[in-house]
């Protein structure tokens, strides 16, 4: 597409992206949608995936239909390299592509502080392809537990750590327990359910930090009776794909670890590095504008918007995405048309987490409820949120069917996963076999 008019390139198809490209439509301008994935995700719900409650395609949608009939857009599948901000292009796995404004829209990834051992053995849940690979893990651990040669074999194999006690930890550690609870027992009959251990580790204190203190403390008793352990104001030193280690010494032998931990932005290559702040987010004025040039913005989980009021940044939720994309789509035209733009304002609906069935907790302002009631909120919310009808429609109908059955439809090992230490180790020991075998 050459239209000859202002050109806006978005990078990413998450909330933020949709929502801006959305509010470009019909308008006077050329929007290009980049994105690795042709469809968009809806990432509250991956730990459904992981578990077995909802199929990985009822929570995508594909990013082309969302944007059929609009003429003004374009979407490519493709990765970006590089950006090139003094020549306005990007050079991309298809090719360069020029721009006349930039938004970044490339959300967060899971953030290992560093940790390359950590990195290499636990379980990150960003995406459906991880989400889908640790669902396969732990049903592999399951079966490998019936034939385990050892005791201390079968306690690694049903040990399940969740590190990092925010809303995915929490909602992830009540999901797996529900499926201890409910499916392990008819789906395993020969499998000791008691011998299943899960585990949750948060750093700090308590668990789901911005929330307020009544939701944390029934966050926390909702687990504990699911039968959660819960390690608080504790932190992983080490884990080698077998053996956690707290900070303080005490360890637990698990072959599955996932990590919700924390988060960075993903930030792309070629931007001025005096631009990124902590969390690898890059630091944006009041309009998401990129503090280091004129023509380049940033919303989202990547867009670090520091003041008194916000010293860390906003949330990294879909809300403040959505808020931001919605007002940068008129920022961008009233900068087009010399007008003056507007300062974003987040308008802050509240926090809600799911912690297993009949259990959640919602702050709303000052209002804060828990309970049955909080659960159907939540799952209200979710319903309205998810891109298109059909998706609505499949995850409504898998609820309702888990509700009445206590079951989950999905426990498939669709491909067999190994990580990334296993098969390092895998390689090094078919490479020690060929040195022996030459010797010989």
């Amino acid at each position: 597409m050459n239209s000859g008019k202002p050109k806006i390139v978005i990078v990413g198809g998450g909330f933020g992206g949709i929502e801006l490209a959305k509010k470009l439509r019909k308008k006077a301008v050329e929007v290009v949608i980049l994105d690795k994935h042709n469809y968009h995700t809806f990432q509250p719900l991956l730990y459904q995936v992981a578990t077995g409650g909802l199929e990985a395609d009822s929570i995508a949608f594909p990013i082309r239909k969302i944007f059929k009939g609009q003429k003004n857009l374009t979407f490519r599948v493709t990765e970006v390299q590089k950006v090139i901000p003094q020549e306005n292009k990007l050079l991309t796995t298809i090719g360069e592509i020029t721009y006349d404004y930039l938004v970044i829209a490339t959300g967060s990834t899971s953030n290992f502080f560093g940790q390359d051992e950590i990195q290499e053995n636990a379980m990150p849940m960003k995406s459906i392809p991880e989400a889908l690979n640790l669902r396969s893990l732990i049903l592999q651990h399951l079966e490998a537990a019936l034939i385990a040669p050892t005791p201390a074999a079968e306690a690694e194999l049903l040990n399940f750590v969740i590190v990092g006690g925010g809303p995915t930890g929490v909602e992830t550690a009540g999901a797996i327990a529900e499926l201890k609870k409910h499916v392990l027992k008819n789906d395993y009959p020969e499998l000791d359910i008691q011998k299943v251990n899960i585990y949750l580790i948060e750093g700090s204190p308590e668990l789901l930090g911005p929330m307020s203190k009544q939701s944390q403390e029934k966050s926390q008793k909702f687990l504990e009776e699911l039968g959660v352990t819960i390690y608080t104001s504790a932190r992983v030193q080490s884990y080698d794909g077998s053996l956690l280690t707290l900070a303080d010494g005490r360890t637990i032998h698990a072959k599955t670890v996932i990590w919700s931990a924390g988060v960075k932005g993903v930030v792309l290559n070629g931007l001025d590095p005096t631009c990124t702040v902590r969390g690898n987010r890059l630091k944006v004025d009041k309009t998401n504008k990129v503090d280091c040039y004129d023509n380049v913005y940033a919303i989202g989980d990547v867009a670090a918007m520091l003041s008194d009021e916000t010293p860390n940044g906003h949330p990294g939720v879909a809300p403040v995405a959505i808020q931001q994309g919605k007002l940068l789509a008129e920022n961008i035209l009233n900068k087009i048309e010399g007008k003056p733009t507007s300062h974003f304002k987040y308008f802050d609906k509240g926090s809600m987490a799911t912690v297993g069935r009949n259990r959640a907790v919602v702050d709303i302002n000052k209002i804060h409820f828990q309970g049955v009631f909080a659960w159907f909120t939540w799952m209200f919310v979710h319903l309205m949120t998810l891109v298109g009808f059909r998706n609505k429609l499949v995850v409504f109908v898998n609820w309702v069917w888990s509700y009445f059955s206590y079951d989950r439809g999905t426990r498939l090992i669709i491909r067999p996963f190994l990580k990334k230490a296993d098969i390092i180790k895998l390689n090094d020991k078919y490479r020690s076999s060929e040195t022996q075998e030459g010797v010989s």
